[in-house]
């Protein structure tokens, strides 16, 4: 919500009612399939992880279309809401991979990748809203990692 309404405050079309439900439901399978990480998809693969969380999504809205229509729109990235709500998430994950290393967690260097190379397809005002606040992120992990080495 705090993402989208500083896209909208810089000046782009954005429905942050549709940002908010996209938000709601775009993790709703996992809460029938669980959550699963880059390394089991590694191991199942994302077919089959895609397959369950779709199917498990279907089961769970029972044919309630607009339900249906926001969660294809996530995993389409049909629109610029779908692309900010996926850009959030990956903030998100980034946020809590922070706070685990802050509390002494290690190992977890692969949630960093996409910081490097994240690309989510948004105009040029949200990219530079969602990188701002991505670069942002990485420099308090920098620090983080200074302090601990030294």
């Amino acid at each position: 919500m705090l993402l989208a309404d500083e896209v909208k405050a810089r000046g782009v079309e954005l429905d942050v009612e549709r940002v908010l439900r996209i938000s709601l439901v775009h993790d709703w399978a996992e809460t029938r399939i669980g959550d699963m990480p880059k390394t089991g998809t590694k191991y199942f693969g994302s077919d089959v992880r895609k397959a369950a969380e779709t199917a498990a999504f279907a089961d769970m809205v029972q044919g309630k279309t607009e339900l249906s229509s926001l969660h294809h729109d996530y995993e389409k990235r049909d629109s610029l809401e779908a692309r900010l709500v996926k850009a959030a998430d990956v903030l998100d994950l980034l946020i809590q991979a922070y706070a685990l290393e802050r509390a002494g967690a290690t190992g977890l260097d692969e949630f960093w990748e996409v910081a490097s190379d994240a690309d989510f397809q948004l105009t040029t005002v949200a990219n530079e809203v969602v990188h701002e606040l991505l670069e942002l992120i990485v420099t308090e992990r920098r620090g983080l990692r200074i302090a601990t080495d030294d």
